[in-house]
C-alpha cells in the first residue's frame, strides 16, 4: 500500500510519499519540496490556475486575475461559508482550497508514479479557540475537501505530534518534550515522551501526555506589524477635518489581514475612500489607500510586511519598500516595534504552553526539551515567550518548515 503525508499550511505546504519502508517529500515546485500556499486565477488566460511561487509571480507581474493566500485560515472562521468572485462567477472558498489540495495530490502521484488514495493529514490542535463544535466542523470540511480531491482513506494527526515523530528520529535517549509548532495561522503544543525505544510505533497515544492550541500565528504577526508600521502611511490614525473624527479603521484591518484582502476590492469602498480624501486632514495618505484599493495592491503590501517580519527575526531593523505604491516611499521598522505590536499574543502563547505542561500533570522543571518548529518560531519574542513556560528545558530545533510534513510522511509509512 502507498500513502502520503499532507501538511497543508497557512503560509506553506508540503506533501510526502511513504512506500516500501521509504518516506520522502515530493518535489512540488521546481526542485523544492515546499510551496507557498497560494493560488492565482488568471483572467487573461481563462481557466489557467497557478500555484505557489508561480501564483505570486503572476500577481506581482500584474497579470489580471485574483491571488488567494492563507486559505487554511478560513477553516476555523465564519469565512468557511463565504464565496469569492472569480471574474464573472462566484466560487465557494472551500472550492479554492480543494483546487490547491488536488494540485498537491497530483504532484505527489507524479513523484510516486501511481495513484495515492490514503493520506495522513495534518491538522492544528485547535482550528477554533474554545469552541469544540466549530473545531469539529472545520475538520469535517477539511475531510470533505480531501475526499473531493480524490483521497479515500484519511487519517488526521495533530501537527505537533507529527513534528515530534520527526524529531524523535534524531535523539539517542528518552526525553520529555514540549513540542511547539508555531505556524502561519495557529500555534500548537504537545507534551510527549520520546526516545529510541518508542520509534516504530504507529499508536503513540500512551506517549502523548497533553496537547493544546491557540489560534495565533505568523499571519497575525503580519497584521500587527502592518497596522503599526505601514497602514499609518495610508491614513490609519489620522483625522477628518470635521470635528477631528478619526479615519474609519475597518478597511485598514481588512487590508492588513491576508485572508480578507480581496474583500476590500469593491466599488463601494473606492467611492467611500474617494469621499474621505476630501474630508481628511492628511489627504495625501488617504489617496495612497485609494491607490491600493483601485490597483489591487493589498497583497503587495502584505508581502512587503511579511518580508520585513522575517528580516526582524535576525536583524534589529528592516525596511519595508513601498515604491510600487509611490515612488521613493518606504518605512523602517524595528524589532522592538514588532514585539510591542504582538505583546498580548506572546502572553497567550506563554499561557497556552504552560497550560499544556500542567495538563500533562508535570511541573515546568520536568520538561527536558522544548522543540520549536514552524516558520514563526524564528521570531525572537516567540522563542522567549515559550521558553518562559519551561525555563530549564534545553531548546532544540530542526527543519522549521518541513518537520511536520516529514513526520506526517513517516507516520503514513507506519500506518500503511
Amino acid at each position: 500500500m502507498i500513502a502520503c503525508g499532507l501538511d497543508f499550511g497557512t503560509s506553506n505546504s508540503a506533501i510526502g510519499v511513504a512506500h516500501d519502508n521509504m518516506a520522502a517529500l515530493a518535489p512540488i515546485e521546481a526542485d523544492s519540496t515546499l510551496m507557498p500556499s497560494a493560488v492565482f486565477f488568471d483572467y487573461e488566460a481563462k481557466g489557467r490556475v497557478l500555484f505557489g511561487n508561480d501564483a505570486i509571480s503572476a500577481y506581482i507581474g500584474q497579470t489580471e486575475g485574483r491571488l488567494m493566500r492563507a486559505l487554511k485560515t478560513i477553516l476555523g472562521s465564519p469565512l468557511i461559508e463565504e464565496e469569492t468572485v472569480l471574474g464573472s462567477r462566484k466560487v465557494p472558498l472551500t472550492q479554492v482550497v480543494e483546487v490547491f489540495v488536488r494540485h498537491l495530490k497530483h504532484k505527489a502521484e507524479a513523484f510516486a508514479g501511481q495513484e495515492i488514495a490514503a493520506v495522513v493529514h495534518g491538522r492544528p490542535v485547535r482550528f477554533v479557540d474554545d469552541d469544540a463544535a466549530a473545531d469539529m466542523r472545520a475538520q469535517s470540511v477539511l475531510e470533505t475537501i480531501a475526499r473531493r480531491a480524490g483521497f479515500r482513506e484519511i487519517v488526521f494527526v495533530y501537527e505537533p505530534i507529527a513534528a515530534a515523530h520527526h524529531y524523535e528520529q534524531t535523539i539517542q535517549r528518552e526525553e520529555l518534550v514540549l513540542v511547539a509548532d508555531i505556524g502561519g495561522g495557529t500555534s500548537d503544543f504537545s507534551v510527549i515522551r520520546l526516545g529510541p525505544q518508542h520509534r516504530g510505533r504507529a499508536d503513540r497515544s500512551q506517549d502523548v501526555l497533553a496537547t493544546a492550541g491557540v489560534r495565533i500565528g505568523g499571519t497575525d504577526f503580519d497584521t500587527a506589524l502592518s497596522l503599526a508600521a505601514v497602514m499609518p502611511l495610508l491614513g490609519l490614525g489620522s483625522e477628518l477635518v470635521e470635528k477631528n473624527l478619526p479615519m474609519p479603521n475597518a478597511l485598514y484591518h481588512e487590508l492588513a489581514t491576508w485572508v480578507t484582502i480581496n474583500f476590500a476590492y469593491t466599488y463601494t469602498n473606492e467611492r467611500e475612500i474617494a469621499d474621505l480624501v476630501a474630508l481628511a486632514c492628511e489627504p495625501g495618505k488617504v489617496e495612497r489607500l485609494l491607490t491600493v484599493v483601485r490597483r489591487r495592491l493589498g497583497h503587495r503590501l502584505a508581502f512587503a510586511v511579511e518580508d520585513a517580519k522575517i528580516t526582524l527575526s535576525a536583524e534589529d531593523h528592516a525596511t519595508v519598500p513601498l515604491a510600487f505604491l509611490e515612488a521613493g516611499l518606504a518605512v523602517t521598522t524595528r524589532r522592538a516595534e514588532l514585539h510591542h505590536a504582538i505583546e498580548a499574543r506572546m502572553d497567550r502563547l506563554y499561557r497556552t504552553a504552560s497550560d499544556c505542561i500542567a495538563a500533562a500533570g508535570l511541573r515546568p522543571a520536568a520538561i527536558d526539551t522544548i522543540f520549536l518548529t514552524g516558520g514563526s518560531s524564528r521570531v525572537p519574542a516567540v522563542r522567549t515567550a515559550i521558553g518562559r513556560a519551561a525555563p530549564a528545558a534545553r531548546p532544540a530545533g530542526g527543519s522549521d518548515l518541513l518537520s511536520v510534513a516529514m513526520g506526517l510522511t513517516q507516520m503514513a509509512g507506519l500506518m500503511a
